[in-house]
């Protein structure tokens, strides 16, 4: 499994997302390049399906879907976002086992509400649940970290021989990478919980407490990951939390 990377409006620092060939599977098929258009010309391309349907996954998916007259596959559940996402109506649907060509399912929402990962002989294609260096964005309004730091903690348990990412390059260290992502999480939980508890309770105000870079150019995402943070906190019942205030429980 060789990712091929295509050129995305894909957030730094990659600005690409991978697309995979695997036997007769194409997966995360975000728009058209000349090596990637050779590595379907090259296998006969039966399936067509996303990890999940953020805009940077699903901009071939069209294409290659006539192209190859393939089989369109959405997430069971999900199928209307996937339609809305990629313009198709899907044939098929999959859940958490279905095989799909030499691919299995496996359910890891928490980047994405529809988010899967698909594990093959040589390891896990895990969309954006993991990247080898920097971290995974988790987003209020799309996110949920609870169910993300779950999805990192069952593919840990499956402790799979490499990770083939979205985004970046193979993770050859699987659990390594799990590990630095959880304790990211963890650390950035412990800043915002000590912001709220100093008295910070707006999001402008949490987050300028959580953070200790400059985030000007990133603050959105920024306030979005705190916003995340603050709904997880308020589920476990250390913060109260209504979308604009946040004061400790």
């Amino acid at each position: 499994m060789n990712p091929i990377p295509v050129p995305t409006d894909t957030a730094a620092p990659h600005g690409t997302t991978n697309a995979y060939v695997v036997g007769s599977v194409l997966v995360d098929p975000a728009g058209r390049t000349d090596e990637l258009d050779r590595s379907v010309e090259e296998n006969e391309i039966e399936h067509v399906l996303v990890t999940h349907t953020h805009p940077d996954h699903v901009g071939g998916v069209a294409h290659y879907a006539e192209a190859c007259d393939a089989t369109v596959w959405a997430r069971q559940g999900r199928e209307g976002r996937f339609e809305t996402a990629t313009g198709l109506t899907s044939d098929e649907t999959f859940r958490e086992g279905t095989e799909i060509g030499s691919l299995t399912v496996i359910e890891t929402p928490g980047h994405a509400p529809d988010h899967v990962a698909l594990e093959g002989r040589d390891g896990v294609l895990a969309g954006d649940l993991a990247v080898k260096e920097g971290s995974v964005m988790v987003a209020a309004g799309e996110g949920d970290l609870r169910a993300y730091l779950t999805s990192l903690r069952r593919l840990y348990a499956r402790n799979p021989d490499a990770l083939y990412p979205g985004h970046g390059p193979v993770i050859d260290e699987p659990r390594e990478t799990i590990r630095r992502l959880i304790e990211h999480r963890r650390t950035r939980e412990k800043r915002v919980r000590s912001a709220v508890l100093s008295g910070a309770s707006t999001l402008g105000e949490i987050t300028d407490s959580a953070y200790e870079k400059d985030i000007s150019g990133v603050r959105e995402f920024a306030e979005r990951t705190v916003a995340a943070h603050l709904e997880k906190l308020a589920v476990e019942g250390d913060v109260d939390w209504n979308g604009e205030r946040a004061v400790p429980q």
